[in-house]
């Protein structure tokens, strides 16, 4: 992969992308710990019920001034500034930033949070990074699909020190792992899970259930209950860099950035390899 401190354009190969954005979530990452370890960390809920911290706004203001000095004219529409009633923005390349991932969880003190940065080009993601900070785990994904542990705030290790990615077949048994959401395993995710031969299902918090998948430790990622392109856009590159595939549905590839939508995600199956994605 090209150095982070290459020049950079919407244009760049996705590797150059995904490095630069690991980077910023690392970055990121410190941002959202030093509030994590505060007393008080802001904690209020949103007109839909949804929690919001301190945390969330500073790392997203640190995110959209740092893409907008590097990427400059390149839209930018986070959860937080989107919450506000800022108008979505659209075009033919834009990114999506959800700055803290699984506020749920960060509040709770749990440590399934996540930082996310995915870049949109004509309506697919080509380039992105998830960063769990209180894990010191770091995804990220362009052409090629890597995971490294770094610590919030501190410099990304050498590149001998990442592990490639590669999403698992699947098991010649048939028995397939599934991920679920902890907090949205609704009735149709659930009837999808046992209609899809599914002998497991793990249950967790934020992106960190695409990085599983890309990790090759689950098949399967259903997601029917309501969700935005900004929680999925980054797990979904690095998913697609290590080998898998995200379909809506009616078992179409997952389109993004589609006014009609509003940046609202449709359900969504995600698969660890995609020669076996299909829609059951």
């Amino acid at each position: 992969m090209a150095s982070s401190d290459d020049r950079l354009t919407p244009a760049s190969s996705p590797d150059a992308l995904a490095l630069y954005f690991a980077g910023l979530v690392v970055a990121a990452g410190r941002i959202v710990m030093d509030v994590y370890a505060a007393p008080d960390r802001g904690v209020r809920v949103k007109d839909d019920a949804s929690p919001v911290s301190d945390a969330d706004e500073r790392a997203e203001a640190f995110l959209i001034a740092e893409l907008s000095r590097r990427l400059p004219g390149v839209p930018v529409v986070a959860e937080e500034k989107a919450a506000k009633g800022a108008a979505p923005e659209f075009g033919d390349v834009v990114l999506l930033v959800d700055p803290l991932d699984g506020t749920r969880d960060f509040v709770a003190r749990g440590v399934e949070f996540t930082v996310n940065i995915g870049l949109i080009r004509a309506g697919v993601p080509c380039a992105g990074a998830i960063y769990a900070p209180a894990l010191s785990r770091l995804w990220f994904g362009g052409a090629r699909a890597f995971a490294v542990d770094v610590a919030p705030g501190a410099p990304l290790p050498p590149q001998e020190r990442w592990t490639p990615l590669r999403g698992r077949p699947r098991p010649e048994s048939g028995e397939l792992v599934a991920l679920a959401s902890r907090s949205h395993l609704d009735p149709q995710t659930r009837a999808y899970i046992e209609r899809a031969g599914v002998v497991k299902t793990v249950q967790m918090s934020s992106s960190l259930k695409f990085c599983k998948l890309a990790e090759g430790e689950a098949d399967l990622y259903p997601r029917f209950g309501p969700t935005m392109e900004w929680d999925i856009a980054a797990g979904d590159a690095i998913l697609r860099a290590a080998g898998g595939a995200m379909l809506d549905a009616a078992g179409a590839p997952l389109l993004y950035a589609q006014p009609a939508r509003f940046y609202r995600s449709p359900s969504f199956i995600a698969f660890a390899d995609a020669k076996n994605a299909r829609v059951s």
